[in-house]
């Protein structure tokens, strides 16, 4: 898997909306807070547009992947925010022509059909990381930016939790592997298309945001019946925003959950990671090598 060059201090950096809109009162100072750690925000159309629940039409939104892409000056992409829209245009991607540009690639949550695509298809790292108009415009901790820093810059961090936020066992073992996944609901909705997701020996990333714990415990179940679950060698599972069981109802926490379905694979599973829908936040690299030691609660990426 290649590393697509780390950004520099004044490279120029494509901002795209891949998925839903824009708020118009975040674009300039999340543009800024792109600014202010030295990178030069190029505001591509999509971030101005809005087709409903989506920034812009498909064709639009992978029309400015596509040039993000192929525009010599644009050393780094970055999704500006997630939300809902980025598989719907997965058909219109130039895969082949990217493949030959790889470059450094931004986002989360929505963003994980991207990275999915890109990492199989194109041959290159991606990088899980929180976005300019989610949570850059408004300050980043100390913690977020290190991590942050660390992935845009090749100044590679320790993956370690903030203090006070514990990993957790769930099930012990090591483990290597490439470092692969991102949000359940879009790994999940993967699988039957061309775009489906291969864990096979690699470390499986999962983490998402408001499901209730009857679909999390659904969407985990569906991939062990893909045998997506007995394909990978380790899983690491990150934060898990608003998943808890609603007040009044009857459900299945969601650590009863994982021990139930991850646990009997007979394979290393971590639990706790800070990365997600979260502050503060890890940055991870997709597509890397890394090595999980659940026993030791550690996860390193390797050279």
């Amino acid at each position: 898997m290649k590393r697509p060059t780390p950004l520099s201090p004044g490279a120029r950096v494509a901002l795209i909306a891949p998925s839903g809109p824009v708020p118009e009162d975040r674009l300039e100072p999340a543009a800024e807070s792109v600014r202010a750690l030295g990178l030069e925000p190029v505001v591509y159309e999509s971030c101005r547009a809005r087709h409903g629940y989506l920034a812009g039409e498909d064709s639009l939104r992978a029309q400015d992947l596509n040039r993000a892409f192929a525009d010599p000056s644009i050393q780094g992409i970055l999704c500006i925010r997630g939300g809902y829209g980025a598989q719907r245009f997965l058909h219109q991607v130039h895969w082949e022509e990217i493949a030959r540009t790889p470059k450094f690639f931004a986002g989360y949550s929505d963003v994980t059909a991207l990275h999915t695509a890109l990492t199989q298809r194109c041959g290159f790292c991606t990088y899980h990381t929180p976005m300019p108009s989610t949570e850059w415009y408004e300050g980043l901790d100390g913690f977020t930016m290190a991590s942050l820093r660390g992935v845009l810059f090749g100044e590679q961090a320790p993956l370690e939790n903030p203090p006070g936020i514990p990993l957790q066992t769930l099930a012990p073992g090591t483990a290597e592997g490439e470092l692969t996944g991102g949000n359940l609901s879009l790994v999940s909705s993967s699988l039957g298309t061309p775009w489906e997701i291969d864990t096979r020996g690699k470390i499986l990333f999962l983490e998402d945001v408001d499901e209730a714990p009857y679909r999390v415990d659904g969407m985990l179940t569906h991939l062990r019946n893909g045998g997506k679950l007995q394909d990978c060698a380790g899983i690491v599972l990150g934060h898990w925003e608003k998943c808890g069981v609603p007040e009044g109802k009857d459900s299945l926490t969601l650590e009863q959950i994982f021990r139930e379905l991850l646990a009997p694979l007979g394979k290393p599973v971590l639990m706790g990671l800070a990365c997600g829908h979260c502050l503060p936040t890890l940055s991870l690299e997709l597509g890397g090598r890394c090595r999980l030691d659940a026993s030791a609660r550690t996860l390193t990426m390797l050279p």
